[in-house]
């Protein structure tokens, strides 16, 4: 008989703004696989979304999470990441005999046997499906969090650190949703905020 395997990954470790996300994702070995699942960062936004709506129907079990950004600066953004991992996955857990984590590290207290897969997001349908749910769930929120801080075009870079994005900081200042435990958030904290020229975009 095969193993039921949730697949867990994130989307969102590394941007200087908003929550981390976490999925996990478990299949029925006995139902037809899913064409054209990949790691998330290898397919175009159209495709995650045509993908994220078959698995949303096809998985036995699936979970989304949150870690918001208050969170991550009071634990860290590997703790806060490791906490997400152990939320969705006790949200999966009563239809996986085992979890295939994406990366080198395991967080505590899971409740079913696990093992972490290093690019576990190219190897594994399952964690390939839990990257897209992250992928697809933390850009909706991003762009939700442009509609309330425009200044800063969470909409087209989702929070990295690109320059548009940079400038915004240096400019703005950080909003409610940027990482102050991140060093260009710290930075822009105590650097004197750049009033914008009327109607050139270019900062004094």
């Amino acid at each position: 008989m095969s193993l039921r395997i949730a697949g867990v990954d994130e989307a969102g470790r590394g941007p200087l703004a908003g929550p981390v996300c976490v999925a996990a994702v478990v299949f029925d070995p006995a139902r037809p696989r899913i064409n054209g699942l990949d790691d998330s960062k290898q397919l175009t936004a159209a495709r995650r979304e045509q993908l994220h709506a078959r698995i949303v129907e096809r998985a036995l079990a699936w979970q989304v999470v949150f870690v918001d950004v208050e969170a991550i600066d009071r634990l860290n953004i590997f703790q806060a990441t490791m906490l997400g991992m152990r939320l969705a996955l006790q949200g999966v857990a009563h239809a996986a005999d085992a979890a295939r984590i994406d990366g080198n590290h395991l967080p505590r207290d899971l409740p079913c046997p696990a093992e972490a897969w290093i690019d576990g997001d190219a190897r594994d349908r399952s964690i390939m499906a839990a990257s897209i749910l992250a992928k697809v769930a933390r850009d909706a929120r991003m762009r939700e969090l442009h509609a309330l801080y425009p200044d800063y075009g969470f909409d087209r870079h989702k929070g990295y650190a690109c320059a548009a994005h940079l400038q915004a900081l240096r400019t703005h200042g950080p909003c409610p949703q940027h990482r102050r435990s991140f060093a260009p958030v710290r930075d822009a904290l105590f650097r004197p905020q750049q009033p914008v020229l009327p109607g050139l975009g270019l900062t004094a």
